[in-house]
This record gives structure tokens, C-alpha cells and sequence, in this order.
């Protein structure tokens, strides 16, 4: 497709995207793709955005696929590679847009590096186009976990504004994934942030774990106690700095998180069952045996029992509630980390539950 027409493309992508009332926005990791998972599965009726996770950073700046295998060279829905049958995907189906999701863990060492300095800068945003133009992506997203000092702070503002002259945002989408913790987020004049980005992914979720001393509702909407994490606490902070509300975008896991040995949130636990990481997919959850509940005050589902413990997580019900919280806020939507892990019945889904919250009266 030659360039010209590829921008004219693109504009009128933008133009169709932006009549949608609201965004309801996946993750899609490449290594899925060796779980049998393809991007074909998912049901592009109720998602208008995916972001296709992870690229990397390299020292000088440079921006790569990190696996060209399952990216652009396997079998994959009749097409090559994982990204290859995102691309066919968007020619039937006009609304869709493909941003790049760059950095990740993976990337959390390189991005204080390249972001600290105006030459490699200038290279990460050159090849950031490069690549994107190369596969007729609609933009980018920064996943830097996370910029952790005043100085990455402004590092990270200069960042974004090298990012923006090669992708003019009449053209490409400039997104960055923050998480909803306070002392992260005062890292950042998140005003001049917002002024660079079309959405900022908020990332309400991760808020207990292995990591932490007690057990607590891993993507409560509200807090139980005032020093606690949570959706809203995120959502007010980014708005109270100057973020326009429809810039952001309310992060929804696809997973649950497992403590052992307890049956509620605010208690000590020993252990956590399910991956290494003590996560559960959603597709997995209710564990068998168990009940699932709602808690009505922090907004999050729960089972305890069998394998699990006490598990927390989001369901069909929670989205719902979180989406109607949305609607009131005037955010821009929801997202979904990640979407093969989501339930195949439709009834189940949470990505068809946020799209549908979202979208009624």
C-alpha cells in the first residue's frame, strides 16, 4: 500500500473510530500464540482497539519485534504470523485499530537509558515509525514500568514529545500504560503527559500479591481503607492533575490473583496457588467447588476454596459496574489485560459485558 494511501486510510480509521461512543480496548501478547491462542478468535464486534504486546528497546534506542516467529512468520489464521492476521483483520473490519505496545518488564532497564538522552530518543521515535508504517499500524503505546524518579519523570515528558514529531497525532495514536499507584504517578507532570497522548491506559489493577503483606481485592473499584490503592483513587488522581477524563482508558485484568490459607480481603495468607506469579486466567475462575460472590463495597468478585484459596478478580458483574463508572466519570472507556484469557462463552465474557455497559443507556 503506498504511503499516501495508507495516511488516507488511516484518517478515515481515526474519523470511524472516533464516532464510537466509547473504547473498549484489548491487550493481545505475542506469546499467546503458543498457547494456541490467535488473534482471529476474539469477537471484533465489542473491541475497537488492540494494542499487540510486547516490542522491545534496544540500548540505542531502537524499537524491535520481539519474536519475528510468532509475529510475522508462523501459520496463523490462514495468514503469516500473529501481527500479519491482525492486519487482514482490519481490512474487514473498518472500525479496528492496531496500536504497538512497546517495553513491558522486559524493557523497564532500557527505557531510563534511551529516555534520558535527546539522540537515542530521536532514534526509538524514528524507529517506533519505521515499524509501524513497515505493518500499517495505527501508533504506538509505552509500557515503561515505570518511570520511578522526578528526573525519569522528565525524561519520560521528552519522551513522548520525540515520539510526537515523527507520529503527528493527526495520523498515529500515542498511548502510554501508567499504573494507578500515587507515588508512581507523582513522578509525572501528567497535565503536559496528557497533552502528547490520546488515551493513558490505567493500569487499576495488580493492587495486591505475593508482594504484599495482606490479602486485598487485587482490582477494587473503591478502597477499604484509606491508604489502599484503587480504581477510582487512580482515576481522581490523573483527573485532579489535568488529565481530560475521556484520555483515559480503566484498566480490566483477565486474570485473578490467589492467596492461600485465606478466605477474605484485609488477612494474613501463607502462599498463592495457580502460575508461579499466584494468577489464575479468568477463563478458569470460578475455581470448581467453589461459590463466586460479589463484595458490593470494593466492587470485585471473589471464590474461596479448592486450589485458590481466596481468589480475587473481576466478573461479568463488576465490569458492568465499573463500565457504568466509567460512563459517569466521562472516561474513555475500558481495556482488557489480556484477551485470550478471557471466557469464550459470551455470557462470561468480560470484554462482551464492558462493550455492552458501556454502549447501552
Amino acid at each position: 500500500m503506498s504511503s499516501s494511501l495508507s495516511a488516507a486510510s488511516r484518517k478515515a480509521r481515526m474519523a470511524s473510530a472516533s464516532n464510537v461512543m466509547y473504547t473498549n480496548a484489548v491487550y493481545w501478547p505475542n506469546y499467546r500464540f503458543y498457547r494456541g491462542d490467535t488473534p482471529g478468535q476474539l469477537n471484533y464486534g465489542c473491541v475497537n482497539h488492540v494494542y499487540y504486546a510486547f516490542a522491545n528497546v534496544a540500548a540505542d534506542g531502537g524499537v524491535f519485534l520481539s519474536d519475528e516467529w510468532a509475529d510475522c512468520t508462523a501459520p496463523c489464521d490462514g495468514v503469516q504470523g500473529a501481527l500479519g492476521s491482525l492486519m487482514h483483520l482490519k481490512q474487514r473490519h473498518p472500525h479496528l485499530q492496531v496500536i504497538l505496545s512497546i517495553g513491558s518488564s522486559n524493557s523497564s532497564e532500557t527505557f531510563p537509558i534511551v529516555a534520558s538522552d535527546p539522540v537515542l530518543r530521536d532514534n526509538f521515535a524514528r524507529s517506533a515509525r519505521g515499524l509501524i508504517e513497515a505493518s500499517d499500524l495505527d501508533g504506538i503505546d509505552i509500557v515503561w514500568e515505570y518511570p520511578c524518579t522526578p528526573q525519569q519523570g522528565n525524561d519520560f515528558l521528552a519522551l513522548l514529545a520525540a515520539v510526537r514529531i515523527h507520529l503527528p497525532e493527526d495520523r498515529y495514536l500515542l498511548t502510554a500504560a501508567l499504573p494507578a499507584a500515587k507515588p508512581v504517578l507523582q513522578m509525572i507532570d501528567l497535565r503536559r503527559a496528557a497533552g502528547y497522548l490520546d488515551f493513558v491506559n490505567l493500569m487499576a489493577y495488580d493492587f495486591f500479591g505475593p508482594w504484599t503483606p495482606k490479602t486485598g481485592h487485587h482490582a477494587q473499584l473503591y478502597a477499604m481503607t484509606k491508604d489502599e490503592t484503587s480504581g477510582s483513587s487512580g482515576v481522581q488522581h490523573l483527573m485532579a492533575s489535568g488529565v481530560a477524563p475521556k484520555k483515559i482508558l480503566l484498566g480490566i485484568p483477565v486474570y485473578g490473583r490467589s492467596f492461600l490459607h485465606a478466605t477474605g480481603a484485609g488477612q494474613k495468607y501463607r502462599g498463592v496457588g495457580g502460575g508461579e506469579d499466584g494468577t489464575f486466567e479468568y477463563s478458569e475462575l470460578p475455581r470448581r467447588g467453589t461459590k463466586e460472590q460479589v463484595d458490593k463495597r470494593a466492587i470485585a468478585a471473589q471464590c474461596v476454596g479448592a486450589d485458590g484459596g481466596f481468589i480475587t478478580y473481576d466478573n461479568p458483574d463488576t465490569v458492568k459496574i465499573k463500565a457504568t463508572f466509567c460512563k459517569q466519570k466521562g472516561l474513555g472507556g475500558l481495556f482488557y489485560f489480556c484477551a485470550p484469557a478471557d471466557a469464550k462463552d459470551s455470557k462470561r465474557s468480560l470484554i462482551a459485558a464492558g462493550f455492552r455497559a458501556l454502549h447501552s443507556s
